[in-house]
């Protein structure tokens, strides 16, 4: 792991594809030409000033679309990537919260903080209106406790249920009393403290002592007290400062090694080495500050994060399936197209919206199934899904006429091409897929082009040709194993 490690051509493609939303040939070859080293494109990457965009509307899908229309023309790509990651990290949804105002505000504390101090982030997001109504915040009275919270801030958001040698991080006391902190929280335009509602220990003497980690965390058997400041709405933020403290059964910094862990298994590949981990954790002092750009740096220029790099699906490497928010929004970009009108359809083949092909994809964003955000990786992969990605690849390519919401692979690739191994090599270029294929795979698809072979050359000038072979060929490669995962 180096800042002054070289950047190849297919590492500097990959690091493009993980960080946003897909990479041409030409696009990586540029970037690598502006960066030579790992550690000058992640400073790159990571240079962006988070943006205050916040999606306005009163419908989820009307925030939704918007949203996705932002991502189509950010600048900053990895700035949504990491918005996206967040969103599922912190998972709200729509269909309890009810309010799009509340899901587009916490978008933006995310968007704001999306690269920031985790600590920070953890203490906005506990007080954000769109979570205290989502995790029942709003419903913890001191006389009715809830308990929502205070579990999830600590199984989800912090410490993970167990550590990495499958030791438990807290118990059910703790969840009972960190529990008492967050009571008579509510909210009108901001988070308020309402102390008539909160759960004071002269007022409920049979709860105990406001202790925590009496047998985890590393704390001893006298654990941790969060009034140490008084008591009041002051105990949200003491509880969390007393997390970030926790350490595992190996000694180490519970929060940063499973923050470090969800950020790898996002960016580079499932299941990563302890080693990685502690590689990262140790390299940006994410254990002692909590600084999540310095993590990202190490992340970024760590061998490990180019094990998936640059060999064909199935050829010794692991591989991420692509979330459909990435497929959906990836494609649009490697193609130059945006979406149709105000419902935001694909102006080609069934016509649908890109709201109803995510859902059928099994991702609309500011709605995750549940608290605990997407599952990742094959539960992308159904019968269903792959067909809703299918019929994607295909409305996209049928798409026609003149500007953007077309298909326009004049405007992609040399259509003086003739050979059509040349014409496969340059659709691979434009989406990102150079080197990605096995040979029987490019074979496959040259037979496609040549009709097993009853043709050498094609001309792409001649509009039945390109419309019938070389749309083809993107829907096709938009349909293969390899352009699903990155």
């Amino acid at each position: 792991m180096a800042d002054g490690t070289p950047l190849t051509l297919q590492h500097a493609r990959h690091l493009l594809r993980r960080t946003g939303f897909g990479a041409s040939q030409a696009e990586a070859q540029a970037f690598l030409a502006g960066h030579s080293t790992r550690g000058a494109a992640a400073e790159a990457l990571l240079k962006f000033k988070p943006a205050g965009f916040k999606a306005g509307g009163n419908d989820h899908d009307v925030i939704h679309d918007k949203w996705i229309k932002y991502m189509l023309k950010v600048k900053a790509p990895l700035q949504e990537k990491l918005v996206l990651f967040w969103h599922d990290h912190f998972a709200t949804g729509i269909a309890k919260v009810y309010y799009a105002r509340l899901m587009a505000n916490q978008n933006k504390l995310l968007r704001l903080n999306c690269r920031g101090n985790f600590k920070t982030l953890v203490k906005a997001v506990s007080k954000d209106p769109a979570m205290m109504e989502y995790l029942d915040t709003v419903r913890n009275y001191a006389e009715v406790p809830n308990e929502n919270y205070a579990r999830e801030l600590q199984e989800l958001f912090t410490l993970g249920v167990k550590d990495s040698a499958g030791v438990d991080n807290y118990v059910q006391d703790d969840v009972a009393q960190i529990a008492r902190a967050f009571s008579g929280w509510t909210y009108g335009k901001a988070a308020y403290f309402r102390s008539w509602y909160h759960d004071y220990t002269d007022d409920w003497p049979q709860r105990g002592p406001k202790v925590i980690y009496q047998s985890t965390g590393g704390f001893g058997p006298a654990g941790r007290s969060f009034t140490v400041n008084g008591e009041g709405a002051q105990e949200v933020d003491a509880v969390i400062d007393i997390i970030f403290e926790h350490r595992d059964s190996q000694g180490k910094n519970t929060v940063a090694r499973r923050t470090a862990r969800r950020l790898i298994e996002y960016f580079a590949h499932p299941e990563p080495s302890l080693a990685f981990i502690d590689d990262v954790v140790a390299a940006s002092g994410f254990d002692v500050d909590f600084e999540i750009t310095p993590l990202l740096h190490a992340i970024f220029v760590h061998d490990d994060f180019y094990l998936t790099a640059g060999s064909p699906v199935g050829v010794a490497t692991r591989k991420s399936v692509r979330w459909p928010v990435d497929y959906v929004v990836g494609s649009l970009r490697l193609l130059r197209m945006k979406p149709k009108g105000r419902y935001q359809y694909i102006d080609g083949g069934g016509y649908n919206r890109v709201f109803d092909q995510l859902s059928n994809m099994g991702q609309l964003v500011f709605d995750p199934p549940s608290v605990f955000g997407w599952d990742w990786e094959t539960s992308w992969v159904s019968s269903s899904t792959m067909l809703a990605r299918y019929g994607f690849a295909r409305d996209l390519t049928a798409a026609r006429g003149g500007g953007s919401t077309a298909f326009r692979p004049d405007k992609l690739m040399n259509l003086g091409l003739t050979d059509p191994n040349a014409i496969v090599t340059a659709a691979t270029d434009v989406l990102g897929m150079t080197g990605d294929l096995t040979a029987g795979e490019e074979a496959t698809l040259v037979a496609y082009l040549t009709d097993n072979g009853a043709v050498s050359t094609l001309d792409l000038k001649d509009y039945d040709t390109r419309n019938r072979k070389l749309h083809g060929l993107f829907t096709l490669l938009m349909q293969m194993p390899a352009y699903q995962l990155q």
